[in-house]
């Protein structure tokens, strides 16, 4: 008994001196870990407008049809640093806007900034580490916004760079999907001299993208049981008949854009292994980059030559050419699609922003702040030379590769 109760006193008092160290070595701990998922130049409020912005728009959810919120905080905040914003609704249920920003009284400009606040699913929340920011759309495309939004404002806040009825923004929703945002921007009845877009180009003028087409495939069979194959038709062996046909077309190339790719996105067939698949369905895209028409018949060629198959295309745009007649930046063909052939007039287009599209859309999405703020300087050069301002906005040769 003496013996237990030795044992106790003398680890009770390792206890009573382990306690307190074990507490401040937590405190220490927490506090790294802390540390390191957050960098003290990234504020949560304003004193720095490009990473308060940037963090903001990330940190609000907005998976294409669910873009409300963020457009709130838009309007909110253009508002409160003097802009006049128009909310213009693109849908009700659910409700979808888009945001038109201008200063003074004059809504029609020279130079509109214009990107997209939808992103892809799923959303992914803000975080800073191994020197990057990261979250769903920290890329694609709430870089781009943040950036132009700062950017329009300091070239308004410099008079002899940009005045009233120079500048406007405008933020769509709906790029990711079907382009409804843009599309339904036309009936704004503006027009403008420049449209500088924003999307991931690491800092380089694109000089145009792929056009696109969407379709989905139908195959139309008769169930049966597996064990007499003979009594029915399987939808399956069609669908995939035809996606080897479409797949292997001799697609047109262009020395600008490169090859013309195809891809068998979803598919679907079936209910069971042992049931022979009454219908079967897949939804393909194809990055056309020359003749948008010749590969339209191609395609609807190959389908028909494949019995109990039905094509039918969804969406369609050809190729798109951009502007990139500004000094001090490099060129780069890009094969994804944008809002640039959705948003109709005659006006010069410029296709630019800060991040890769090789981050854009995964679980990785990420951007450096370096980055982030050559941006900044990009769209104030890209402004100024469409403004025909002699302003050198590319001293200590930022914004430029």
């Amino acid at each position: 008994m003496a013996d237990a109760r030795l044992f106790f006193r003398k680890y009770s008092e390792i206890y009573t001196v382990f306690l307190p160290l074990f507490s401040v070595f937590l405190v220490i701990y927490t506090g790294l870990i802390m540390f390191s998922s957050r960098h003290p130049g990234l504020p949560t409020d304003e004193s720095d407008t490009l990473l308060y912005l940037h963090r903001s728009l990330i940190s609000i959810p907005s998976v294409t049809t669910n873009e409300h919120a963020a457009a709130q905080f838009l309007q909110t905040y253009l508002t409160s640093k003097g802009w006049v914003v128009e909310t213009q609704r693109v849908s009700s249920e659910p409700v979808r806007e888009n945001i038109y920003a201008y200063r003074g009284s004059k809504r029609s400009t020279r130079v509109l900034f214009s990107s997209h606040i939808d992103t892809v699913p799923p959303f992914i929340q803000y975080s800073v580490h191994n020197g990057y920011i990261w979250g769903r759309g920290s890329v694609d495309a709430k870089a781009s916004v943040a950036a132009q939004i700062t950017a329009a404002q300091d070239l308004l806040s410099s008079s002899d760079v940009a005045d009233e009825g120079d500048i406007s923004l405008l933020f769509v929703v709906g790029e990711e999907t079907d382009g409804i945002g843009m599309i339904t921007a036309n009936e704004l009845g503006l027009s403008w001299e420049t449209v500088i877009f924003g999307e991931p180009t690491e800092l380089k003028l694109a000089v145009g993208h792929k056009g696109l087409i969407l379709g989905d495939l139908y195959a139309t069979g008769k169930a049966s049981h597996s064990g007499y194959p003979e009594l029915g038709i399987n939808a399956n062996y069609y669908l995939v008949e035809g996606l080897y046909k479409l797949q292997n077309l001799d697609y047109p190339y262009s020395d600008l854009l490169g090859n013309t790719t195809f891809n068998a996105g979803m598919l679907e067939g079936g209910v069971a292994a042992n049931v022979i698949p009454a219908s079967a369905s897949a939804s393909v895209a194809v990055r056309v980059a020359a003749d948008l028409d010749g590969v339209l018949s191609q395609m609807q060629r190959a389908a028909l030559g494949v019995p109990h198959l039905d094509i039918n295309f969804t969406l369609s745009y050809p190729p798109v050419l951009c502007d990139y007649d500004v000094p001090g930046f490099d060129t780069v063909a890009v094969a994804y699609g944008t809002d640039i052939p959705h948003l109709e007039g005659s006006h010069k287009r410029y296709l630019y922003g800060p991040g890769s599209i090789l981050f854009a859309h995964a679980d990785n999405e990420r951007i450096s702040e370096k980055e982030l703020r050559d941006s900044v300087e990009g769209y104030k050069k890209l402004a100024a030379a469409a403004l025909g301002n002699k302003h050198d906005m590319a001293s200590d040769g930022k914004g430029a590769r």
